[in-house]
């Protein structure tokens, strides 16, 4: 019997999944919590910080297939100083990084639908960090089957739920320009039975399948969800609205939040098509009719009410006093991620002047202030957790950083997929100032140092790979 590892397991999609899987697999359930969940025939719940490489390479002990249904729009800590986009990336890394260590033989990658010309330039935040995290897990040479899909019809998620509120709340519609855009949309069992098959399929190289049943307009699924909910919902054509004009009210209506609404309404400037080069026959032909999937959609809907209750306290849970912060900075070409740790330990001193002081001792980073007398950070390069595209530091001590025996806070510099930037994230951080004053004082001044650090290693970028080319260019002509 396959092992496999499903991420996400206590969400919309992994839920679902995770009742299909266990009838002929054994499972191994990772999610941020496991309370309220129990071990059964064939599953064991295990509770995995995807943050963390350490947890997830544990959680791939034994795993011949590994399946990624994560996405980060929400807030993952207390206080969240970074895009979604840069999350993401640290999570997919991650989870390829792991999976190639750990030996898994087939990775599996909920995805979008991408527009046709799949002009990255132009594609919406969403739909970027999708195709990036596309090419993470892709990149670590273990075979990602990649499952495309547009608006998944089902009683929780994103998309479709915000649909169905906007049609029940509101006595008319008027139509933006958003809503002649092109969707595919697809049932959630279809997904589910979609995702079922890529477990058993064997795949020996990166693949993308497009799943849907038929390709419609927003507009249309408006109409064809008041149809069912058998509700007249008349609708008035403003094609010049642009998107930024509809963010406010659709948010205000849906009673969902902006890290959610946004960045989902940024999407829909683009018609989500599936392509034919990535028909599957089986897989990419959804059975399911939209409006039965919208009747299944409401009924499901109606029972889940004791779910909504669980879904509260895993919430609560999750709740804590740390912090998560993630920039991405460009860096010049010709720089290891180990300089650019060292360079930015010097560069904080420089910047700094007198008022901020720092020190490399025995792997040590000490960052002080003159007006204290101890660090107030001590910092431990980890050799053991660090190679040529990451390094990493465990957070020790200091006046400003809670110290626990065993402690997981932590700093770390990281290149993804070879390109010259570096994401530079904080885990699990736990101030010791009041946390009014921390957000008011220390966490805004990181942010801003932050800043001042990717302006100087842009411009570093820029002018060390202008002379490196010229200097090329000149060799070049030269022979």
């Amino acid at each position: 019997m396959a092992k496999v590892l499903l991420t996400g397991a206590s969400g919309y999609i992994g839920g679902h999944l995770l009742k299909e899987l266990k009838k002929d697999h054994d499972i191994v359930a990772a999610s941020r919590s496991t309370k309220n969940k129990e071990n059964e025939d064939n599953v064991e719940w295990k509770k995995v910080d995807l943050f963390s490489l350490k947890d997830v390479e544990e959680a791939m002990e034994g795993i011949d297939t590994a399946i990624y249904l994560v996405h980060s729009m929400m807030p993952s800590a207390k206080l969240t100083q970074a895009s979604f986009v840069d999350m993401d990336a640290i999570l997919a890394d991650n989870f390829g990084r792991a999976a190639k260590t750990k030996g898994v033989k087939h990775i599996i990658f909920m995805s979008g639908i991408m527009p046709p010309d799949e002009d990255e330039e132009n594609l919406s935040d969403h739909l970027w960090s999708r195709r990036e995290c596309e090419k993470i897990l892709g990149s670590y040479g273990v075979p990602v089957s990649i499952l495309r899909a547009g608006l998944i019809i089902g009683p929780k998620g994103s998309s479709f739920p915000i649909l169905k509120k906007l049609t029940e709340r509101l006595p008319a519609l008027v139509l933006p320009k958003w809503a002649y855009s092109k969707t595919a949309p697809v049932a959630l069992e279809d997904v589910v039975a979609g995702l079922s098959q890529l477990v058993d399929r064997d795949s020996q190289k990166n693949e993308v399948i497009d799943i849907s049943h038929e390709v419609t307009t927003y507009k249309d699924m408006f109409r064809q969800t008041a149809e069912v909910m058998d509700k007249k919902l008349p609708m008035v054509d403003l094609p010049f609205i642009p998107v930024a004009l509809s963010k406010f009210w659709v948010r205000l209506v849906a009673g969902e939040p902006k890290e959610l609404v946004y960045p989902l309404l940024d999407s829909l400037v683009h018609d989500m098509v599936p392509s034919k080069a990535h028909y599957v026959e089986g897989i990419s032909n959804a059975p399911t009719p939209i409006k039965e999937s919208i009747r299944k959609s409401l009924e499901e809907e109606k029972d889940s009410k004791e779910d909504k209750k669980k879904s509260k306290s895993i919430g609560e849970e999750l709740k804590k006093s740390d912090v998560k912060s993630v920039q991405r900075i460009m860096i010049p070409s010709s720089w290891t991620i180990d300089q650019t740790a060292n360079y930015y330990a010097n560069w904080l001193s420089r910047i700094g002047y007198s008022f901020i002081n720092t020190s490399i001792e025995n792997e040590k980073l000490m960052i002080s202030l003159p007006i204290f007398k101890d660090p107030i950070l001590i910092l431990e390069k980890s050799k053991e957790r660090s190679d040529e595209n990451r390094v990493l530091f465990y957070i020790r001590g200091g006046k400003f950083a809670k110290s626990v025996e065993g402690g997981r806070a932590r700093l770390e510099f990281r290149r993804v997929l070879d390109k010259n930037e570096c994401l530079i994230a904080i885990h699990e951080y736990e101030p010791t100032l009041p946390w009014f004053i921390y957000k008011l004082t220390q966490a805004r001044i990181h942010i801003i140092v932050m800043t001042l650090f990717g302006f100087e290693t842009k411009l570093l970028a820029k002018t060390l790979d202008s002379k490196y080319l010229v200097d090329r260019t000149e060799k070049l002509a030269d022979r």
